[in-house]
């Protein structure tokens, strides 16, 4: 059997005219993957898009301070050992040791084992071992004598913007001789420096002796 040329190129012309559309397609479909290949940034390592919870730097008997809008310390915050973290700017501490100070009033100190101070330098927790205290102030021209006074719990919150301390666990306060016991934490107020219990409170209370004259 012979093949003509003629039939020979009318054969192949009909094959390219039923490939034409796979030929589009692919051509198409390459475009499409080079053009979203271009538009589309590297793809980041899994450290560059995630930034690990792990501490820049640390600092041994660290101290932070904080001034109130006529340049007197508000606050200061010490640690045996600070440790700061960069992807969320928080500090854990050892031993932390915070003092609030009020004008015309006893310096309030307050400590614990370990502390978590947030990246906004609004909240410190205190865990374990924590206690406020505060210690006995002479009358002065504006306000009465106050006693010596402790607040001892596993957790305290200082609110450092509020000026508050506060806890929802069992609290034990000791005020001069008297001594309370709440089941549901309380919360300290240190522009007034008064202690509030929570829940069922009970314990003793015991007057100041009073001077002999």
């Amino acid at each position: 059997m012979q093949f003509k040329p003629q039939n020979i190129k009318l054969s192949i012309g009909r094959t390219l005219l039923r490939l034409t559309p796979l030929l589009l397609m692919g051509t198409l479909t390459l475009a499409t993957f080079w053009l979203v290949q271009k538009v589309t940034p590297p793809e980041k390592s899994t450290l560059e898009r995630v930034r690990l919870h792990e501490p820049d730097y640390t600092i041994t008997n660290g101290a932070l301070s904080a001034l109130n809008e006529v340049g007197n310390t508000k606050y200061r915050i010490l640690g045996n050992k600070v440790i700061h973290y960069d992807d969320d700017a928080s500090i854990d501490i050892l031993t932390p040791r915070m003092r609030l100070f009020q004008l015309d009033k006893a310096p309030v100190t307050v400590k614990s084992d370990t502390g978590h101070l947030d990246g906004d330098l609004t909240i410190l927790d205190l865990i374990d071992n924590a206690s406020i205290f505060r210690p006995a102030q002479a009358a002065t021209a504006s306000q009465a004598a106050t006693l010596r006074m402790l607040a001892s719990s596993a957790y305290f919150k200082v609110l450092i913007n509020d000026d508050i301390i506060e806890t929802n666990r069992p609290v034990t306060l000791e005020q001069g001789m008297s001594i309370m016991q709440s089941t549901e934490g309380g919360r300290f107020n240190n522009v007034e420096q008064s202690m509030t219990l929570l829940g069922q409170v009970k314990g003793r209370i015991e007057r100041a002796p009073r001077r002999t004259q």
